[in-house]
């Protein structure tokens, strides 16, 4: 008898707990990286793994931010500078074969789910962060790409932007890589 009302009581608190995770709003959380000394926001549930520098084949007639394929756990790749492609200065162009150095980046390699085979160069990964410890930039400025989500600022005042990787690599312009 006291093993029925022991179940029940475990039943019970389950079932509380399941609807508490239920009625709670999902979190979202973010890897934060640095490109060309500006911070990104990257969904954990939208990039697939981080790969040290890899030897880039480069290819010919393609957008100097392309920098070209490499392969990535047995699969081909396209890897994106994300810094040429969004137009941001701060860092000299990198040469496709350089692989290896301490300062030579990672690429993120975007989630199966987004179908599209390609990697973003990063210049630095900065950990993970999640909404709770960001607050919308009240002075953040208009005209940015529509896969730029909202500026949001830390509790140090950096900057970071929001990048919705669903949305790139929809993007018409991510998609012309050859020139």
């Amino acid at each position: 008898m006291a093993n029925k009302e022991a179940l029940r009581e475990l039943q019970k608190r389950l079932a509380e707990r399941l609807q508490k995770v239920r009625e709670q709003a999902p979190t979202r959380n973010w890897l934060a990286v640095d490109v060309a000394g500006f911070g990104f926001l990257l969904p954990l549930d939208q990039i697939g793994e981080i790969f040290p520098m890899s030897v880039i084949q480069s290819t010919p007639h393609s957008q100097t931010w392309f920098m070209g394929v490499a392969n990535l756990r047995g699969q081909l790749h396209g890897v994106v500078d994300l810094a040429g492609f969004l137009g941001l200065t701060g860092r000299q162009s990198r040469r496709p074969t350089e692989a290896g150095s301490k300062d030579s980046g990672r690429l993120v390699a975007l989630n199966n789910s987004l179908q599209s085979n390609s990697a973003l160069l990063i210049d630095k990964l900065l950990g993970l962060r999640n909404p709770g410890s960001m607050s919308p930039n009240p002075q953040a400025s208009a005209g940015k790409p529509h896969f730029v989500g909202q500026q949001l600022l830390d509790s140090q005042g950096r900057a970071w932007y929001e990048l919705d990787l669903a949305a790139l690599v929809a993007d018409e312009a991510y998609l012309k890589v050859d020139i």
